[in-house]
């Protein structure tokens, strides 16, 4: 009975995944427009760099053309989220939200409610 189990596969399971990406921590600093400039012209030459190197890299499992292609979407697709999300302040994303909540009707706001009137 104990021979049908001999060659059972032990431990958790192994997938294909990239264990190696990181968050990057969110800067508290406030920077100005110079600074914007200088930043983004950094990440965009890092995106470049790392796209370069996950792509070379040979410690990396094999990954099929389509796995292959399904990253390097992602990873533009994330990168031009995280440019279009930089290129605005907070206060123009604060500003374009109270635009549309000025577009939007008044017939989901709350009467008000008056015993006296």
């Amino acid at each position: 009975m104990s021979d049908a189990y001999d060659f059972v596969a032990k431990g958790k399971l192994k997938l294909k995944n990239d264990h190696e990406t990181k968050k990057k921590k969110k800067s508290k600093h406030k920077h100005r427009d110079k600074d914007k400039e200088r930043e983004k012209q950094s990440i965009q030459g890092s995106i470049n760099e790392s796209l370069e190197e996950k792509i070379t890299n040979s410690s990396a499992p094999k990954l099929t053309k389509a796995e292959l292609a399904f990253k390097q979407q992602q990873e533009k697709m994330r990168n031009k989220r995280i440019m279009e999300r930089a290129s605005t302040t907070h206060k123009e994303r604060v500003e374009k939200f109270n635009e549309h909540l000025d577009t939007l009707t008044e017939h989901f706001d709350i009467p008000k409610v008056s015993w006296t009137k």
